[in-house]
């Protein structure tokens, strides 16, 4: 967070304020002025918390505590925050079964690693006219991964090409969950046994 983001003391211009104090003690109503002079005897610093709320809330903290913890808890929710990456696979209407086998078995990892696939059937001159033998192809391919996937939306025709797209199912979701914490645990004890040494 930055300092910037922050509105702090004299650049709280507020008629009223709920004013708390360092201990998280709530101390009544009153001008954002007299709030300030109460900090200031203090020693400490008026952080506007809660803007939208009525009347608005501050507090008395440390002004570089404050942006210090802010960070760290925004750092802390990146980390726990799961990102979903968009993948892509194409196939051809005339495939064989042994290639099909492999971009499933690589859509198949996709999936295992919890990203999105979005799908796509191309469909070369002639093709157009067997729209619904591309259809059959993604139903196919939809039966293979449906152990690992949900069908996120479905097949549909984009211009010469047959799209849809497949998502993490909520077993495979709780796997890779339990894998990135068995992770984590993992890299902690390397920390640890790295400071012991």
């Amino acid at each position: 967070m930055n300092s910037k983001d922050v509105i702090a003391n004299e650049n709280i211009r507020l008629k009223e304020v709920r004013l708390i104090d360092e201990n998280g003690a709530q101390v009544g109503i009153m001008s954002s002025r007299d709030a300030l002079n109460i900090a200031r005897e203090k020693g400490l610093d008026l952080v506007l918390i809660a803007p939208n709320a009525n009347p608005p809330v501050c507090r008395i903290v440390d002004l570089g505590k404050y942006l210090y913890e802010q960070t760290k808890k925004e750092k802390e929710a990146k980390k726990k925050q799961t990102k979903i990456e968009v993948k892509q696979m194409r196939y051809r209407l005339k495939i064989d079964t042994n290639d099909l086998a492999i971009k499933n078995k690589k859509v198949r990892e996709f999936i295992e690693d919890g990203n999105r696939v979005n799908i796509e059937i191309w469909f070369r001159g002639r093709e157009m006219a067997f729209t619904d033998q591309g259809f059959e192809l993604a139903n196919k391919i939809i039966d293979a991964l449906s152990d690992v996937a949900i069908v996120a939306s479905p097949p549909k025709m984009a211009g010469k090409n047959l799209v849809f797209s497949l998502e993490p199912n909520k077993e495979v979701l709780k796997k890779l969950r339990e894998r990135r914490e068995a992770h984590e645990k993992q890299n902690q004890v390397k920390q640890i046994s790295n400071e012991e040494v």
